[in-house]
């Protein structure tokens, strides 16, 4: 038997000392990532192609298929600008079939080397006629025989080619077999999962879907386990910190919100009072507000901060743009300033003699809210006594940036409160895992007298009917959005660019007041632009999603999203989030690409504005890995986990909170996994926010 000490020593081996792998390859495979044979292990197939059932070309029906042939001829045109078609015809005893690649002009290559192929993919009418639609592709003398003709397919990293991914680690399969466990032996036996050398064994050298199902359930589980123990973990260390404690003033909290010009809705209250119960707790708060756009969360923040005011404490609310910040300033300002609280804004604009008064202003504690951007963790600020934090946009700061923050505050001892906030509504199985070391507080009303915003999907063959109906939102003084998904023309002849929207919209409103606004212009030119638009100086701005997250245009009643279907469902949601925020009715057009059927997701978002349940569709149609790839706080890099699998995530988290609770009385306990120690503490890294 093996010890692991010794499978340990050869993980860590050098892929280039394995046989078959040169000088070059070893510097190709380490320019991808993969310098050891640990990291060559965990490097998995992005599928698995099925080659056990071949059928002939005359027994082809629509669906999945595979069949074994030669190519009579391919070749590969420019269509369009940035389109690249790969066209082969493959021929077996029975007769021909036509394939097609978007995109993938190296096929040509590979297709003209003389042999038979193994060709599986999706077969079923296009334009007209039969054919296999991005197949894949495999030289028949290259498949390795011990596969059972099942084929793991790697992703191809500096166009290393799968066919060496399977030759290096044919020869690693003997140690992959004596992998040593990683998870506790309870945890594995009680959730009947696989060993991990029994998983990868079977990501590698599938021998059926049965056995990839139970190698992919088992690779999950661990992955899960591993992030929600870390996320516990992170918890349990920031309880044993100190926090300020800010006692509860009820009759001037009470008086405060009773003043305000509006009724709190019950989710705001039930906020709040999450909030002003972390600040007695006498353990620095780390909370994440989390509601929708125009939901009240600044309201909320302005009510904390004015408690943390009572008790003698500066709050810091940090925002990640200027214009925003002015906005957030002009906000709290108006609530606050009658209860006698100063409220002031630092951004790089202030400068000179009135930053250097500022700043005076702040040390000697005369300020009681500071609002800004970057600027507040720079050295020069200095706060007499910051007691609580506020991120707003959280996600668009990284961990150094709010440590830096928060460190203005600490006496070495003490730390101050954090309140993180969102517009983006996180599913309940992202909350798990992602912000599994926070609290959550959820704003799932929106306040008294907001309407609805009506949403429409248009076809292009109804922009006539629609531009009509913006005319007379614009005749009675309001503003509009129009969305163009691309900055430049890329040459893809259903693409808007912000630069041909612009002049669509000038021909089809005229007399109208038109600007446009992309991420490529600078800082100053963006805000500006946003500034008179606020102001009521442009009646249409024409926009990439830079305004996804923007200043509040109450006068905005109208957006229009042009090539809807290419977008997500929640980005969607966010964007139409910038009109409704004022009393007039609002609307949001989804224009389509073309006059297809709409997705299910324009047709869900045309039904509901419940952004927590768009969110929850929006992770079951794309995955976790492009509404939140990122982490707010570093990149995860999950491999397999799906973070839409709630009943899986479930599981993970029964067993991870069972065995974080005895890790933090025992930290022993994760030591004796060493592999699992390891990623447990990568993960703590990426997702702690104190």
């Amino acid at each position: 038997m093996i010890s692991a000490r010794i499978v340990a020593m050869n993980l860590a081996t050098k892929l280039s000392a394995i046989r078959g792998v040169g000088p070059k390859t070893a510097e190709q495979l380490e320019t991808a990532g993969l310098v050891t044979v640990d990291d060559l292990l965990n490097f998995l197939p992005r599928r698995h192609e099925d080659f056990s059932e071949v059928v002939s070309i005359a027994a082809l029906r629509p669906g999945k298929v595979t069949i074994k042939v030669r190519c009579e001829s391919v070749q590969t045109k420019f269509v369009r600008r940035g389109m690249r078609v790969t066209t082969a015809v493959l021929t077996d005893a029975t007769g021909k079939v036509q394939a097609v690649w978007f995109n993938q002009p190296y096929r040509e290559k590979q297709l003209s080397s003389a042999g038979e192929f193994y060709v599986s993919g999706e077969f079923g009418l296009q334009r007209g006629r039969y054919q296999l639609t991005a197949p894949s592709v495999e030289l028949v003398k290259d498949l390795p025989i011990q596969t059972g003709r099942v084929l793991p397919v790697y992703s191809q990293p500096r166009g290393i080619k799968t066919t060496l991914f399977r030759k290096i680690l044919a020869e690693l399969r003997p140690l992959i077999m004596m992998l040593p466990e990683t998870l506790p032996a309870d945890i594995v036996g009680s959730e009947h999962l696989a060993s991990r050398s029994e998983a990868l064994t079977a990501m590698h050298f599938p021998e059926s879907s049965d056995t990839i199902a139970a190698a992919r359930e088992r690779l999950e589980f661990e992955e899960l386990f591993s992030l929600i123990v870390a996320a516990k973990l992170n918890k349990a260390e920031n309880s044993k910190l100190g926090g300020y404690t800010i006692a509860f003033n009820q009759p001037k909290v009470k008086q405060f919100v009773t003043s305000l010009p509006f009724d709190l809705t019950g989710a705001q209250k039930r906020a709040l009072w999450d909030i002003l119960q972390d600040f007695e707790a006498g353990t620095p708060m780390n909370r994440l507000l989390q509601g929708d756009v125009g939901s009240g969360k600044t309201v909320v923040a302005g009510a904390a901060a004015y408690q943390a005011s009572l008790a003698g404490f500066q709050t810091a609310f940090m925002v990640p743009t200027e214009i925003l910040a002015a906005q957030h300033a002009e906000t709290l300002t108006n609530l606050l300033a009658p209860h006698g609280l100063s409220v002031a804004l630092l951004t790089g604009s202030v400068k000179g003699k009135a930053r250097t008064e500022l700043l005076a202003q702040v040390v000697e504690g005369s300020v009681d809210i500071l609002v800004g951007t970057h600027a507040l963790f720079q050295p020069s600020v200095i706060f007499r006594k910051l007691g609580f934090a506020v991120i707003d946009e959280q996600h668009r700061f990284g961990v150094k940036q709010r440590q830096e923050l928060l460190a203005k505050g600490s006496d070495h001892h003490t730390m101050p409160h954090l309140l993180s906030m969102t517009a983006t509504p996180i599913p309940r199985s992202l909350q798990l895992t992602l912000f599994g070391d926070l609290d959550i507080s959820i704003i799932n009303q929106l306040p008294k007298g907001r309407k609805p915003i009506t949403t429409e999907i248009v076809s292009p063959n109804s922009r006539a009917q629609m531009n009509d109906k913006i005319r007379v939102e614009l005749e009675s003084g309001r503003q509009a959005y129009f969305i163009a998904p691309l900055v430049e023309d890329s040459g893809l002849s259903d693409q808007q660019s912000v630069s041909s929207l612009a002049k669509k919209v000038m021909a089809d409103f005229k007399g109208y007041r038109v600007d446009i606004l992309h991420g490529k212009m600078n800082g100053e030119s963006k805000d500006a632009v946003m500034r008179r638009f606020l102001a009521h100086e442009i009646d249409v701005l024409v926009a990439t999603t830079v305004v996804e997250v923007g200043v509040d245009v109450p006068n905005s009643t109208i957006i229009v999203i042009e090539n809807a279907d290419q977008f997500g469902l929640s980005q969607l949601h966010q964007l139409r989030g910038r009109v409704g925020r004022g009393q007039w009715q609002s609307y949001c057009y989804l224009v389509q690409s073309d006059s297809s059927a709409p997705t299910r997701r324009l047709r869900e978002l045309e039904h509901s504005n419940d952004g927590f349940y768009l969110s929850e569709i929006d992770l079951q149609l794309r995955g976790a890995g492009e509404i939140y790839g990122t982490a707010q706080h570093g990149q995860l890099n999950l491999k397999i986990a799906n973070l839409g699998d709630t009943k899986m995530i479930a599981r993970a988290a029964a067993a991870a909170t069972r065995f974080a609770a005895m890790t933090a009385k025992n930290p022993d306990i994760l030591l004796q996994y060493e592999a699992l120690a390891h990623e447990v503490n990568k993960y703590q890294r990426l997702t702690t926010l104190n």
